[in-house]
C-alpha cells in the first residue's frame, strides 16, 4: 500500500496499532506482504489527451490484463486504463491461491445450463489453472508460482460427504482430485483440526501482485498499450464505438471490456450493482524459523477449508505463514476480525504459538447472488466479466480470455449471463454483517 497512514481503495485501511502474536500488546501500521515482496512496478504512463484504440480495458487487474494480453496477441489493437496502477486492488492483495472450479459442483453447472453449455462450462472452469500457469510458462513471469494442489479441509462430518461428493464429480469429469481421510489431511497440512477432506491437484499458488505486473509486461510486450493513473470518469455512445472520460483527455473505442469486478462505480451503475462487495483480510507472519516452517504445509500445498466463514491459509516463497478470511467494512481495532484471524491461526497451527504476524492487509471481494462468475453483453460492443466469489486468480485469468474472445466475435467457453442487479443492493451492507454474524455463530455452534 503506497501510503498506509491513509485510507485505501478498499476504504477501510488505516494506521494502526497492531497485536504481536494472538495476546497483541502493539502492531506496525498496515503493511501488504505482497507489496513488500513483489516484482517491481514498471512505469505506465497516463492518459493525456485522445488515445484512439479498437478496444479499450477498463481495469488493470487479472481480468483486464488477461484480456488485454489475449487481444494483444490475436495483433488487435488494445489500450488498458487503469485508475491507479496494474494489480493495485484486488489483484494484488489476495491471497494468491490458484483455484479450479467455481462454488457450484459439475453437476449442479449441468443441472443449471444443460448438457452443452453446462458441459462447456465444467471443462472451462475445471482448466481454470492451467490458463494461469500456462500463461506463467509461456510468459517467464516472475511470480513464485507453486503447482503442487489445493486443498479444502472439512470441518465435521457433515462437510467431510460434501467432500466425497465433490471428489466424486470432479473425478467423473477427469480431474485430479482425491479424498482424504483425517490422517492424511493432518500429515498434508501439519494440523489436528479437520477430519478430512479434498486434495486438488489442479491448484497451486502465485505471488498475487507479482502476476498482475507479470501479465501487464507481458501485454504490453505482446503490443497493448497500458494507462496508469487514469480513472475512466464517464462512459458514452460516440457514433458507432465509445467514449471514455478521463481527467486528462478521453479514450475513444470500437469497443470497450468493463473490468473492474469489486471496483465497479457509477460508470456503469447497473454493473456496480449486480455484486456484492465484501471485506477479506488477511495477516502474515515473517519467515517462520526452519523448525515450525518444515512443519506446515510441508508439500506447500494452500487450503481453503470448509467452514461457512472460511479461512484460507498458504507459506509464501520465503516460509511466511499467510491466513485470510472474512473481515469488518471498519478499520482494524482490539476484537475485531483481525484479532480472530491470528487466534484461528494458532488453534489450526498451534505451533505458530508466540511467533510474531507482522503484516496484515485486507480489500474487497465480488460475490454474485448465484455465486457464479457473470460474463455481460451491456451493449452493443459493451462487455463486462466480474464476480469471482473468492476464487479470482484463476477465474479472472479465464475470464480476460472468455472477454478477449466475446470482443473479437469469437466463441466463448463461458455463457453470457444478463445483468441482473442485486436486490436491495443498497442494504447489501448490513446484509453482510448480518450474514457474517449468523455464519460466525453457527461455525462456533459446529
Amino acid at each position: 500500500m503506497r501510503n498506509p497512514g491513509r485510507p485505501g481503495a478498499w476504504g477501510f485501511v488505516r494506521a494502526r496499532p497492531w497485536y504481536q502474536s494472538v495476546m497483541p500488546e502493539k502492531l506496525p501500521p498496515p503493511r501488504s506482504l505482497w507489496q513488500e515482496t513483489a516484482v517491481p512496478a514498471a512505469d505506465y504512463p497516463p492518459v493525456s489527451g485522445t488515445v484512439r484504440a479498437e478496444i479499450a480495458v477498463v481495469g488493470g487487474g487479472y481480468t483486464g490484463l488477461s484480456a488485454a494480453l489475449h487481444l494483444a496477441e490475436a495483433a488487435r489493437d488494445v489500450a488498458v486504463i487503469e485508475a491507479r496502477s496494474p494489480g493495485w486492488g484486488a489483484s494484488g492483495r489476495n491471497g494468491g491461491q490458484v483455484i479450479a472450479g467455481v462454488k457450484h459442483d459439475p453437476e449442479a453447472l449441468l443441472a443449471l445450463f444443460g448438457p452443452g453449455v453446462g458441459g462447456r462450462m465444467v471443462e472451462t472452469v475445471g482448466a481454470a489453472p492451467d490458463a494461469v500457469f500456462g500463461l506463467i510458462a509461456r510468459h517467464g513471469i516472475a511470480c513464485d508460482a507453486v503447482r503442487s494442489g489445493w486443498i479444502q479441509p472439512a470441518v465435521s462430518a457433515a462437510t467431510l460427504s460434501v467432500s466425497r461428493e465433490r471428489v466424486r464429480q470432479w473425478r467423473a469429469a477427469g480431474a485430479d482430485v482425491s479424498l482424504l481421510d483425517a490422517a492424511e489431511m493432518a500429515r498434508l497440512l501439519g494440523s489436528q483440526a479437520y477430519v478430512g477432506g479434498m486434495l486438488d491437484g489442479r491448484g497451486g499458488t502465485v505471488q498475487p501482485l507479482s502476476y498482475a505486473r507479470g501479465l501487464a509486461a507481458a501485454a504490453a510486450r505482446a503490443g497493448a498499450r497500458i494507462f496508469a493513473e487514469t480513472k475512466a470518469t464517464a462512459l458514452e455512445r460516440a457514433g458507432s464505438g465509445w467514449r471514455l472520460a478521463v481527467p486528462s483527455g478521453e479514450v475513444l473505442a470500437e469497443r470497450v471490456i468493463l473490468a473492474t469486478n469489486a471496483y465497479s462505480d457509477r460508470l456503469h451503475d447497473g454493473l456496480r450493482r449486480s455484486v456484492i462487495a465484501v471485506p477479506s483480510w488477511q495477516v502474515a507472519t515473517g519467515p517462520l524459523p526452519l523448525s515450525v516452517r518444515e512443519t506446515i504445509l510441508p508439500g506447500r500445498q494452500s487450503g481453503s477449508d470448509m467452514r461457512r466463514l472460511l479461512r484460507y491459509f498458504r507459506l509464501d516463497a520465503d516460509g511466511r505463514f499467510v491466513i485470510g478470511a472474512r473481515g469488518s467494512y471498519a478499520e482494524p481495532q482490539p476484537g475485531s476480525s483481525l484479532k480472530r484471524l491470528c487466534e484461528a491461526a494458532v488453534k489450526i497451527f498451534p505451533q505458530l504459538r508466540g511467533v510474531a504476524f507482522d503484516y496484515q492487509w485486507g480489500g474487497m471481494v465480488a460475490l454474485t447472488s448465484d455465486h457464479l462468475p457473470h460474463l455481460n453483453v451491456l451493449a452493443p460492443g459493451l462487455f463486462a466479466g466480474l464476480g469471482y466469489n473468492g476464487r479470482g486468480v484463476a477465474m479472472a485469468t479465464v475470464m480476460g480470455r472468455e472477454l478477449a474472445a466475446l470482443a473479437t466475435d469469437d466463441a466463448a467457453g463461458l455463457p453470457v449471463a444478463p445483468l441482473r442487479p442485486v436486490r436491495f443492493h443498497a442494504a447489501s451492507r448490513l446484509g453482510v454483517l448480518t450474514t457474517v454474524a449468523w455464519y460466525r455463530m453457527l461455525d462456533g455452534a459446529a
